[in-house]
């Protein structure tokens, strides 16, 4: 059982989150949190060189949105927008948060897995605490 879980919701894996929030109320302590985390990857200075509107603020706000939504209201659910790399900000979160657990998301891998790395195995070689794979 764990007082911190961290959930990491990618943007195109929003219908596997309330399997991942089922999944980590079984693991977790009475009294403790779940945080729904979304890592945006920052626009590179070229591009935002050439948009005058903070895309970023726009999209950090409405993803915080998304997040609150599947989160339900539920008192023991926070949720966090973060930028940089997801699979190093991911994992540097759960350390600094103290988290006792990760549950990502996985999907069958492919070749271009084995060649470009995925998120989730990212997370699983850098984290500072357990990870479980849901599938």
């Amino acid at each position: 059982m764990h007082d911190k879980i961290l959930i990491p919701v990618a943007i195109d894996h929003e219908p596997v989150v309330a399997q991942k929030i089922e999944v980590a109320r079984k693991l977790l302590n009475p009294g403790g949190k779940i945080t729904l985390l979304t890592v945006l990857e920052a626009v590179s200075g070229f591009v935002a060189e050439f948009v005058t509107v903070k895309s970023e603020n726009h999209l950090t706000q409405r993803i915080q949105s998304r997040l609150e939504e599947a989160a339900g209201g539920a008192d023991d659910i926070d949720c966090q927008v973060i930028t940089g790399k997801p699979g190093v900000e991911i994992t540097r979160f759960a350390a600094d948060e103290g988290c006792g657990l990760i549950i990502v998301g996985s999907h069958r891998p492919g070749v271009e897995d084995y060649f470009l790395g995925s998120t989730a195995s990212r997370v699983v070689r850098r984290s500072p605490c357990s990870v479980y794979v849901l599938r």
